[in-house]
């Protein structure tokens, strides 16, 4: 979803309200115009339809659920998958993302099971410093017992004022007693990149996490400076699992690598002209090869950049078929705090693709989790030629499916022997069982360890204790796969998510594979400013794009 900055406009991402008000949406359902009722006949019907309901229903009625819950997100259901209200909390929280900041302790956390375990405190936080791990569970916060709390009440009783001190008590493998960590709450940002780093010498690699925050391009651009990217050999764009955001964010991301002058996007519907955002400034003739790694879970903003930068031919789109999100949702406040997300526009790629996935009859989770291909997907042409498609995505210019996990593996992550992953990323957070296990009996962990024969026997050892049946064969198979997760999950825990992240991108198969597409990508941006030349010549000095050169 997408946020508009001017007019003070809020979008949002498709990720962010499903967590928010997952399971509201059911099937599809037609609306039917009669012809012979008014928008004050509707008005009127439904409150005595309300009033009826609070006065002679069988048990009492709790009229905001009733409303908040049923009515208002009922007849948004019958608009599309994307339009939504959010209740007080719902809202405040929305703008909290946007506004990319909290005051609090600084760390992700979840439940497992009936507990609320620290997945992870962010590096340089207040609860980093203090010492809290990844893995430990909250059982007390300011003398206030944790248990039966979800996760929003344990977050709720960590924020507080700046400067404010809260004591925070864990429990800790290895560890009869829980240990108490004093904290003083302060500014904690959402960061957008959350890594960066160098693959090899001459090849970057930038995962942007959201487009949520106004500070996004920023982030990416300090990132960028970091990896002196302009004299880098290639670069990895991770926007694997992102949701979206802001959509000024997208644009100014795309301005960042297109060149000056051609267009990012477009939007347009019934009652909202047309906008057309192009790159101000362009990329300085930084000419960095990019491949955009993306996957069912890239949604949104971050579909906004990569369907820029596949119709321009900048980069090379790598990986699974985004998520197709093509809707435009204008988000009002309303009384009460609450607030109001319709879908007032679609936006459409510089060839003028829209990536919208079908929703019509049928239900949300059909629409969320099983997609289905467009009946007739549209042909678009990219700068330089190549053929691309409209609805459904934008499909990937070179095909990278993740790796799937086998039975023996998928039964340690349902057992939690390790931390479960939470969508189709190899870049996970957070430890499992195992790992809390291993640290309570080896609290003292090294840079140079290793998952050596010793480390093996004791995983062996405790499955047994775990009653989780396993086979030797089981254990040699995935030999290398075990070593994987438990190094990724030491280093987690012990040196922070950088260096988890670090280990995982050693053993990710995408990026490895996106790393060798680097040439191709090259080659494919040559191609293209050639054909861009080439048109420039025969139809005069102003830049030419996919989009424009259609209407000629």
């Amino acid at each position: 979803m997408l946020r508009g900055k001017r007019a003070g406009i809020f979008l949002i991402a498709l990720l962010v309200v499903s967590a928010l008000i997952g399971g509201i949406y059911g099937p599809a359902v037609r609306a039917r115009d009669t012809g012979t009722t008014s928008m004050e006949q509707s008005v009127e019907t439904f409150s005595n339809v309300l009033a009826v309901v609070e006065h002679d229903y069988a048990e009492p009625v709790k009229v905001n659920s009733a409303v908040y819950d049923g009515a208002i997100p009922g007849m948004l259901a019958v608009l599309d998958p994307h339009s939504t209200f959010f209740d007080a909390k719902q809202f405040a929280l929305l703008r909290e993302d946007q506004n990319g900041r909290y005051f609090g302790v600084g760390m992700q956390i979840a439940s497992f099971g009936r507990r609320v375990v620290v997945i992870e405190p962010f590096p340089g936080s207040p609860a980093y410093k203090a010492g809290v791990r990844p893995g430990d569970v909250i059982v007390e916060v300011d003398g206030k017992s944790c248990k039966g709390l979800g996760v929003t009440e344990v977050a709720n009783l960590l924020k507080g004022p700046r400067d404010t001190v809260v004591h925070v008590g864990v429990e800790r493998e290895g560890w009869n007693e829980p240990l108490e960590f004093t904290i003083t709450r302060q500014e904690i940002p959402h960061a957008s990149v959350d890594y960066y780093t160098e693959l090899r010498p001459g090849i970057g690699y930038i995962h942007i996490m959201t487009f949520e925050s106004e500070e996004t391009a920023d982030e990416l651009a300090a990132a960028m400076k970091k990896l002196d990217a302009s004299h880098l050999q290639g670069l990895i764009l991770d926007l694997r699992d992102n949701p979206g955001g802001l959509l000024n964010q997208a644009v100014k991301v795309g301005d960042m690598f297109l060149d000056k002058g051609q267009l990012i996007v477009s939007h347009r519907g019934r009652n909202s002209p047309e906008q057309r955002y192009y790159a101000l400034h362009g990329n300085g003739g930084d000419r960095v090869p990019i491949v955009v790694l993306v996957n069912g879970n890239t949604a949104s903003a971050s579909e906004i950049v990569s369907g820029a930068l596949q119709d321009h031919d900048r980069g090379l789109i790598a990986g699974t078929t985004t998520f197709g999100k093509g809707l435009v949702q204008t988000v009002t406040q309303l009384s009460y705090g609450t607030g109001l997300a319709l879908t007032t526009a679609r936006y459409y790629t510089p060839s003028d693709r829209l990536i919208q996935r079908p929703y019509q009859n049928i239900s949300y989770w059909e629409y969320r989790y099983d997609p289905q291909p467009a009946p007739k997907p549209k042909a678009y042409l990219t700068d330089s030629g190549r053929t691309v498609y409209g609805g459904g995505g934008i499909t990937p210019d070179d095909k990278i499916p993740a790796p799937e996990l086998n039975a023996f593996q998928t039964k340690l992550f349902r057992a939690g022997v390790f931390f479960p992953p939470m969508s189709n990323s190899p870049l996970e957070i957070g430890v499992g069982d195992f790992t809390r296990s291993l640290l309570g009996k080896r609290p003292a962990i090294s840079s140079d360890f290793t998952v050596d024969q010793g480390v093996i026997d004791d995983f062996e050892q405790f499955l047994t204790r775990q009653h989780i049946s396993y086979t030797p064969q089981d254990i040699q198979a995935n030999l290398d796969w075990l070593k994987w997760q438990i190094k990724r999950e030491v280093f987690t825990s012990v040196f922070g998510s950088d260096a988890g992240f670090k280990v995982d991108l050693d053993h990710d198969a995408q990026v490895q594979q996106a790393m060798t597409l680097i040439p191709q990508a090259r080659a494919l941006y040559a191609t293209a400013r050639k054909v861009l030349r080439e048109h420039a010549a025969l139809l005069g000095p102003a830049p030419i794009t996919s989009a424009t050169a259609a209407k000629h």
